[in-house]
């Protein structure tokens, strides 16, 4: 083969790369408005391919069936007890704004702030605290505006969740309509994977491997311990007097809030319950708070996620808190996701210049 040949058949390559890429984000932006129903459905993939591969092992011969049936599944799964969880939370939510409106209008306030804990803590904030000064009547007008608008608010944001409703059983079908697929084709999807990737075999394992781990880890780091926090912290909020599947889910969703966290509702509660004289009560919560659902946050999480790429504490921190800040809530995965694929790259990395960086470093 001539050098002109080499030449002719590397700018040949070269052209076919760029095409390829060019045809790559051509799909992309088509599927772009997709792609975290794809990307769910890859992850969920991961998650149910065990019990899948259950279900096809008793009907080898019908692939089809046993993804319907996996899809199936997981649909019942997923959509009744969330449908009867977000009427609960309406129900509680509405009586709650009810019980915050007659507590205002009956006095309840105005005795709250007659109370000697909060008439130093008001002092102190408009001595030494560089804020506009706070008197009682200016917070009793916010808590008044408060109390009458919440459920109106409440109301505005279920129609919100009813008007998204729309989007958001297209987005889960189309989920389910990926996850077949994924699920029926788990074999070839990989193999073509690892025919593409420009990788050895156990560059490619490692890989993809990793990939799997970080997925499982962040969903179940993240979302289990959300749900465990909630019914936690749910419970506390019940025994205390308050609606415990309403607050629950609100300590729930806090946990997802780096650093400050459930402390967002339990925190107020418990100085509630202290200030109107429920002292016995403000010290079960408060800490029943720190020890049962701190102690959630500060076990479970990492033993869950300790299969995030051997990315350490403050890694996985910037990973959650860019995610959510850069994605909103798919963060939570993506951001794991994309610090531990780009961890691996950089073992690959150093394990194929291991020779030149060490000469390197001799030099």
């Amino acid at each position: 083969m001539t050098e002109h040949q080499k030449v002719r058949i590397n700018s040949s390559h070269w052209v076919l790369i760029f095409a390829l890429l060019a045809a790559a984000v051509a799909c992309y932006l088509l599927i772009a408005p997709y792609m975290n129903s794809i990307i769910i459905a890859f992850i969920i993939s991961l998650l149910m391919f065990p019990v899948h591969n259950r279900i096809n092992s008793k009907m080898p011969s019908y692939p089809n069936i046993s993804s319907l049936i996996s899809c199936f599944v997981l649909t019942i799964i997923v959509v009744i007890p969330l449908l009867a969880f977000l009427a609960a939370i309406a129900q509680q939510g509405s009586k709650f704004s009810q019980n915050v409106y007659q507590w205002v209008t009956h006095g309840g306030f105005e005795a709250f702030l007659n109370h000697p804990l909060v008439e130093q803590a008001l002092n102190f904030s408009n001595h030494y605290l560089p804020f506009d000064s706070l008197t009682p009547e200016k917070l009793g007008e916010r808590v008044a505006k408060f109390s009458t608008s919440f459920g109106s608010e409440l109301v505005g944001a279920s129609a919100k969740v009813l008007g998204d409703a729309t989007g958001f059983i297209l987005n889960f079908f189309l989920m389910i309509f990926v996850l077949f697929f994924l699920l029926r084709d788990h074999n070839k999807i990989m193999g073509s994977l690892r025919h593409i990737i420009p990788l050895s075999r156990s560059q490619e394992d490692r890989l993809l491997t990793e990939v799997e781990n970080v997925s499982k880890s962040a969903v179940m780091g993240s979302f289990l311990t959300a749900i465990a926090q909630g019914i936690a912290g749910g419970l506390g909020m019940w025994l205390a007097g308050f609606p415990g599947l309403f607050w629950g889910t609100m300590i729930g969703f806090t946990s997802f809030i780096p650093v400050v966290g459930t402390a967002l509702i339990w925190v107020p509660a418990t100085l509630y319950l202290f200030v109107t004289g429920d002292t016995t009560w403000a010290i079960f919560l408060g800490v029943w708070c720190m020890v049962i659902v701190g102690s959630i946050d500060n076990l479970l999480r990492p033993f869950l996620m300790q299969g995030s790429g051997g990315m350490n504490t403050l890694m996985i921190f910037f990973a959650l808190l860019g995610g959510i800040q850069f994605f909103g809530l798919i963060g939570l995965i993506y951001g794991p996701l994309i610090f531990a694929i780009t961890v691996v790259l950089f073992n690959l990395y150093d394990e194929e210049f291991r020779d030149f960086l060490s000469w390197q470093d001799e030099n």
